[in-house]
Protein backbone atom coordinates (compact mmCIF):
# COMPACT_ATOMS: atom_id res chain seq x y z
CA UNK A 1 0.00 0.00 0.00
CA UNK A 2 1.07 3.67 -0.77
CA UNK A 3 1.86 5.95 2.06
CA UNK A 4 0.96 8.82 0.09
CA UNK A 5 -1.31 8.87 -2.80
CA UNK A 6 -2.89 11.20 -5.32
CA UNK A 7 -5.60 9.86 -7.18
CA UNK A 8 -6.76 12.67 -10.08
CA UNK A 9 -5.91 15.63 -7.36
CA UNK A 10 -7.31 18.93 -8.48
CA UNK A 11 -7.13 22.88 -6.40
CA UNK A 12 -8.70 25.50 -8.03
CA UNK A 13 -9.10 28.46 -6.45
CA UNK A 14 -11.48 31.33 -7.45
CA UNK A 15 -14.23 30.91 -9.80
CA UNK A 16 -15.34 31.83 -13.32
CA UNK A 17 -13.10 34.00 -14.66
CA UNK A 18 -10.96 34.35 -12.11
CA UNK A 19 -10.50 30.71 -11.63
CA UNK A 20 -7.29 29.47 -11.09
CA UNK A 21 -6.48 25.86 -11.44
CA UNK A 22 -3.24 25.13 -9.14
CA UNK A 23 -3.34 21.07 -9.72
CA UNK A 24 -5.40 19.56 -13.00
CA UNK A 25 -6.05 15.93 -12.48
CA UNK A 26 -2.60 14.94 -11.00
CA UNK A 27 -1.24 11.55 -9.78
CA UNK A 28 0.97 10.42 -7.85
CA UNK A 29 2.13 7.85 -5.66
CA UNK A 30 4.74 8.02 -2.89
CA UNK A 31 5.91 4.85 -1.21
CA UNK A 32 7.15 4.36 2.40
CA UNK A 33 11.32 4.85 2.87
CA UNK A 34 11.34 7.26 -0.38
CA UNK A 35 13.04 10.60 -0.75
CA UNK A 36 11.00 12.49 -2.92
CA UNK A 37 12.18 16.01 -3.96
CA UNK A 38 9.82 18.26 -5.85
CA UNK A 39 10.23 21.20 -8.28
CA UNK A 40 8.94 23.45 -10.96
CA UNK A 41 8.35 27.31 -11.11
CA UNK A 42 6.32 29.66 -9.44
CA UNK A 43 3.06 28.78 -10.02
CA UNK A 44 3.55 25.17 -11.19
CA UNK A 45 1.60 23.52 -8.21
CA UNK A 46 4.62 22.46 -6.49
CA UNK A 47 3.31 24.34 -2.89
CA UNK A 48 -0.50 23.27 -3.37
CA UNK A 49 0.68 19.73 -3.75
CA UNK A 50 2.97 20.05 -0.73
CA UNK A 51 -0.13 21.81 1.34
CA UNK A 52 -2.44 18.96 0.35
CA UNK A 53 0.26 16.20 1.43
CA UNK A 54 0.94 17.88 4.74
CA UNK A 55 -2.96 18.28 5.30
CA UNK A 56 -3.03 22.13 5.26
CA UNK A 57 -4.99 22.52 2.17
CA UNK A 58 -7.79 19.76 0.51
CA UNK A 59 -8.43 19.15 -3.22
CA UNK A 60 -11.17 20.51 -5.02
CA UNK A 61 -11.35 17.10 -6.51
CA UNK A 62 -9.92 13.82 -7.02
CA UNK A 63 -8.78 11.91 -4.01
CA UNK A 64 -5.75 12.03 -1.30
CA UNK A 65 -4.96 9.06 0.51
CA UNK A 66 -3.09 8.42 3.57
CA UNK A 67 -1.70 4.90 4.31
CA UNK A 68 -5.14 4.09 2.15
CA UNK A 69 -7.53 6.24 4.31
CA UNK A 70 -9.00 9.49 2.13
CA UNK A 71 -8.39 12.21 3.47
CA UNK A 72 -10.52 14.26 1.89
CA UNK A 73 -13.32 13.01 3.87
CA UNK A 74 -11.97 13.17 7.29
CA UNK A 75 -12.88 15.75 9.60
CA UNK A 76 -10.66 19.16 10.35
CA UNK A 77 -9.78 17.28 14.04
CA UNK A 78 -9.12 14.08 12.37
CA UNK A 79 -6.66 15.91 9.89
CA UNK A 80 -4.82 17.55 12.72
CA UNK A 81 -4.79 14.66 14.67
CA UNK A 82 -3.03 13.14 11.27
CA UNK A 83 -0.43 16.27 10.80
CA UNK A 84 -0.22 15.61 14.63
CA UNK A 85 1.15 12.32 15.02
CA UNK A 86 2.07 11.32 11.30
CA UNK A 87 3.77 14.32 9.63
CA UNK A 88 6.64 16.18 10.51
CA UNK A 89 7.56 19.83 9.09
CA UNK A 90 10.30 21.98 8.06
CA UNK A 91 10.44 25.14 6.78
CA UNK A 92 12.61 27.81 4.85
CA UNK A 93 12.25 30.62 8.06
CA UNK A 94 12.99 28.02 10.72
CA UNK A 95 9.59 29.10 12.45
CA UNK A 96 11.15 28.98 15.90
CA UNK A 97 10.06 31.07 18.97
CA UNK A 98 12.81 33.48 19.71
CA UNK A 99 12.61 33.63 23.61
CA UNK A 100 12.83 30.07 24.14
CA UNK A 101 15.32 27.62 24.47
CA UNK A 102 16.42 24.95 21.56
CA UNK A 103 14.44 22.59 23.89
CA UNK A 104 11.73 24.03 24.13
CA UNK A 105 11.50 24.87 20.28
CA UNK A 106 11.81 21.18 20.35
CA UNK A 107 9.48 20.52 23.28
CA UNK A 108 6.23 22.58 21.81
CA UNK A 109 4.53 20.02 19.34
CA UNK A 110 4.70 17.46 21.95
CA UNK A 111 2.77 19.58 24.60
CA UNK A 112 0.08 18.92 21.97
CA UNK A 113 0.47 15.30 21.97
CA UNK A 114 -0.43 15.82 25.81
CA UNK A 115 2.78 13.92 26.71
CA UNK A 116 3.95 14.62 30.51
CA UNK A 117 6.72 17.50 30.76
CA UNK A 118 9.35 14.70 31.75
CA UNK A 119 8.51 12.34 28.64
CA UNK A 120 8.32 16.00 26.56
CA UNK A 121 11.85 16.52 27.71
CA UNK A 122 13.48 13.07 27.32
CA UNK A 123 12.11 12.95 23.35
CA UNK A 124 13.24 16.92 23.13
CA UNK A 125 16.85 16.17 24.07
CA UNK A 126 16.95 12.72 21.89
CA UNK A 127 16.05 14.71 18.91
CA UNK A 128 18.16 17.17 19.41
CA UNK A 129 21.02 14.46 20.17
CA UNK A 130 19.69 12.87 16.54
CA UNK A 131 20.57 16.23 14.94
CA UNK A 132 24.19 16.92 16.44
CA UNK A 133 22.99 19.65 18.58
CA UNK A 134 23.67 17.40 22.31
CA UNK A 135 24.67 20.60 24.58
CA UNK A 136 23.06 22.79 22.37
CA UNK A 137 19.47 22.71 24.49
CA UNK A 138 19.66 25.58 26.51
CA UNK A 139 20.74 27.95 23.60
CA UNK A 140 18.60 30.16 22.40
CA UNK A 141 18.22 30.95 18.36
CA UNK A 142 19.97 34.14 18.57
CA UNK A 143 22.86 32.38 20.17
CA UNK A 144 22.40 29.78 17.33
CA UNK A 145 23.69 29.43 13.70
CA UNK A 146 21.34 28.98 10.24
CA UNK A 147 22.06 25.76 9.64
CA UNK A 148 21.98 25.09 13.85
CA UNK A 149 18.48 26.64 13.74
CA UNK A 150 17.25 24.43 10.78
CA UNK A 151 18.35 21.47 12.71
CA UNK A 152 16.49 22.39 15.65
CA UNK A 153 13.70 22.69 13.04
CA UNK A 154 14.03 19.14 12.02
CA UNK A 155 14.99 17.88 15.64
CA UNK A 156 11.21 19.48 16.62
CA UNK A 157 9.82 17.65 13.21
CA UNK A 158 11.50 14.40 14.64
CA UNK A 159 10.43 14.58 18.04
CA UNK A 160 6.82 13.60 16.94
CA UNK A 161 8.25 10.42 15.67
CA UNK A 162 6.49 11.67 12.11
CA UNK A 163 6.28 8.63 9.59
CA UNK A 164 7.09 11.40 6.98
CA UNK A 165 8.98 14.80 6.53
CA UNK A 166 7.66 17.64 4.57
CA UNK A 167 10.60 19.85 4.00
CA UNK A 168 9.37 23.37 2.23
CA UNK A 169 12.64 24.49 1.06
CA UNK A 170 14.40 23.54 3.96
CA UNK A 171 17.90 25.12 2.74
CA UNK A 172 16.66 28.36 0.96
CA UNK A 173 17.80 30.56 4.03
CA UNK A 174 21.38 28.93 4.35
CA UNK A 175 24.78 28.90 2.39
CA UNK A 176 25.97 26.13 0.25
CA UNK A 177 27.74 24.87 3.48
CA UNK A 178 25.28 25.03 5.83
CA UNK A 179 22.42 23.63 2.80
CA UNK A 180 24.77 20.48 2.08
CA UNK A 181 25.28 19.59 5.92
CA UNK A 182 21.51 19.85 6.33
CA UNK A 183 20.68 18.13 3.19
CA UNK A 184 23.36 15.30 4.64
CA UNK A 185 21.27 15.61 7.59
CA UNK A 186 17.78 14.31 5.84
CA UNK A 187 19.70 11.56 4.19
CA UNK A 188 20.83 10.15 6.81
CA UNK A 189 17.77 10.13 8.67
CA UNK A 190 15.94 8.80 5.53
CA UNK A 191 18.70 6.11 5.07
CA UNK A 192 19.49 4.71 8.36
CA UNK A 193 15.97 5.80 10.13
CA UNK A 194 13.54 5.02 7.06
CA UNK A 195 12.03 8.16 7.36
CA UNK A 196 9.93 8.96 4.26
CA UNK A 197 11.03 13.11 3.05
CA UNK A 198 8.74 14.72 0.71
CA UNK A 199 11.02 18.30 -0.46
CA UNK A 200 10.11 21.18 -2.44
CA UNK A 201 13.13 22.78 -3.94
CA UNK A 202 13.63 25.73 -6.44
CA UNK A 203 17.41 24.36 -6.22
CA UNK A 204 18.68 21.05 -8.68
CA UNK A 205 22.02 20.79 -6.74
CA UNK A 206 19.68 20.54 -3.75
CA UNK A 207 16.87 18.33 -5.08
CA UNK A 208 19.88 15.85 -6.44
CA UNK A 209 19.95 14.51 -3.03
CA UNK A 210 16.64 12.62 -2.88
CA UNK A 211 16.41 9.42 -4.40
CA UNK A 212 13.39 10.33 -6.57
CA UNK A 213 12.80 13.82 -8.52
CA UNK A 214 8.89 15.19 -9.42
CA UNK A 215 8.78 18.37 -11.91
CA UNK A 216 5.56 20.02 -11.77
CA UNK A 217 4.71 22.23 -14.23
CA UNK A 218 1.27 24.51 -15.06
CA UNK A 219 -0.51 22.22 -12.36
CA UNK A 220 0.72 18.56 -14.43
CA UNK A 221 3.77 16.25 -13.38
CA UNK A 222 5.70 16.89 -16.15
CA UNK A 223 8.50 14.19 -15.24
CA UNK A 224 9.08 11.53 -12.74
CA UNK A 225 11.72 9.65 -12.74
CA UNK A 226 14.30 8.10 -10.23
CA UNK A 227 17.67 9.71 -9.79
CA UNK A 228 21.26 8.57 -8.52
CA UNK A 229 21.19 10.10 -5.04
CA UNK A 230 24.37 11.76 -4.00
CA UNK A 231 26.47 9.76 -1.43
CA UNK A 232 27.25 10.82 1.90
Amino acid sequence: MALIEFRGVSRSYGQGEAEVKALDSVDLTVGTGEFVAIMGPSGSGKSTAMNIIGCLDRPSGGQYLFEGTPVEHLTPDARALLRRHYLGFVFQGFNLLARTSALENVELPLIYKGLPRAQRMARAREALARVGLAGREGHHPSQLSGGQQQRVAIARALAGDPSVILADEPTGNLDSQRSHEIMLLLQQLNRDEGITVVMVTHEPDIAAYAKRLVVFTDGHIVEDRPQPELSL
